[in-house]
């Protein structure tokens, strides 16, 4: 078995003269903190890109930053999956033997660290080189280019997507530490400025500096703990021309592995962790996974379903949207908020009978997906 036996998340937001590797640093002394562990007891290392210290050997550099010396050490890089990737090959790991305690951390100072133009260039590198970049699209595009044929196949209008954001600030309002904690409306999400039509700027994350680490251990110890019970990946295509469709990206069979990993059908599922990059990502997820019928994520968003008190809690801290992105670590604070609702420990965000949680990712243009499935103790 694998367990998640400790976390730790700073705030999103500005942290000036803060870089990645002191922001790691923040985060993983959380983790260790939380799982009662010390450094000596870490003997595996897993850790996130960062675009702002892209150095080729980002693991043995935080390993020495922290003081730590690793029996295995790895650095991973499938754009938002990457988070949850981690702590897939994490608990391979410990079930393997090939470690006992292994730290997963990422960070980056992505507001505060780089320029608009750096940014662009870099996240650029998800597009094809021939057919796509010199066209001059950035990832607002591609999404605003998804979210114009979804609402036009579905007939829905801006509104509806403009849900997802409204219920991801309520969620930020009770989370401390979010980057975007107040409260929006429908109508102040869509007088936001255009970004790419029909996306405006209260669709789209915001960019954030931050660090997020937890701890994956072969043995329960702990007073907080979880059980990684599955996980499941697919990668079908990278760039947006060669998607065979617009609707479906491999989301649904990345979950069902996890699911079947763990033994679990979806009815099971009491918590959700969705990665919701911008409004059409965590829209065309919440469909594609079958959390919601094909053209009514808003509609569900409406009734209720995906709020604190509803059926399928999802994203409790505000999300990517909210809470704040800032590279790798904005998917592992979907992993810590899990983490915490499943031991009872989301303080005022807190959901009734939280576990098992279905936790998603996608990286690049929905081009990358890994699934987890975690139980309670």
């Amino acid at each position: 078995m694998s367990w998640i036996t400790g976390v730790g998340l700073t705030p999103f937001g500005r942290h000036a003269g803060a870089g990645t590797l002191d922001l790691m640093a923040r985060a993983a002394s959380d983790a260790l903190d939380d799982a009662g562990l010390a450094r000596g007891d870490i003997d595996g290392l897993v850790c996130g890109y960062s675009t702002t210290l892209p150095h080729l050997m980002l693991s043995s550099a935080f390993a020495e930053h922290f003081g730590l010396a690793p029996q295995y050490a790895h650095g991973m890089q499938v754009g938002g999956a990457t988070g949850f990737a981690m702590a897939a090959l994490a608990a391979h790991l410990v079930r393997s033997g090939a470690a006992r305690n292994v730290l997963v951390v990422a960070g980056e100072n992505r507001l505060t660290g780089q320029s608009r133009s750096s940014a662009i260039e870099t996240l650029s590198q998800v597009g094809h080189p021939v057919y796509e970049v010199p066209f001059g699209l950035t990832i607002p595009a591609y999404y605003a280019l998804i979210a114009s044929n979804y609402l036009a196949t579905h007939g829905l209008g801006e509104a509806d997507l403009a849900e997802v954001a409204v219920l991801m600030r309520r969620h930020a309002s009770r989370c401390p530490g979010a980057h975007l904690p107040q409260a929006v409306t429908v109508e102040e999400v869509l007088a936001s400025r255009a970004i790419a039509t029909p996306l405006k700027m209260m669709d789209c994350c915001p960019i954030s500096d931050g660090g997020a680490a937890f701890v994956v251990s072969a043995a329960p110890t702990g007073p907080h703990r979880v059980r990684i019970a599955g996980s499941g990946q697919a990668h079908k295509f990278l760039h947006l021309s060669a998607a065979p469709s617009l609707l479906h990206f491999g989301a649904a069979e990345s979950a069902g592995r996890a699911l079947q990993a763990a033994g679990r059908s979806l009815g099971d599922m009491r918590y959700l962790a969705i990665y919701d990059s911008f409004t059409i990502t965590l829209t065309l997820l919440l469909e594609e996974l079958g959390l919601a019928p094909a053209g009514g994520a808003a509609g569900a968003l409406r009734d209720g379903v995906f709020a604190q008190d509803g059926r399928l809690p999802l994203n409790t801290h505000g999300g990517l949207l909210a809470y704040g992105h800032c590279g790798v670590a904005g998917a592992l604070a979907h992993l810590v908020e899990a983490q915490r609702q499943l031991t009872g420990r989301a303080g005022a965000r807190q959901v009734r009978n939280a576990g098992p949680a279905l936790l998603h990712g996608d990286g690049g243009i929905l081009s990358s997906h890994v699934s987890l499935v975690l139980e309670p103790a």
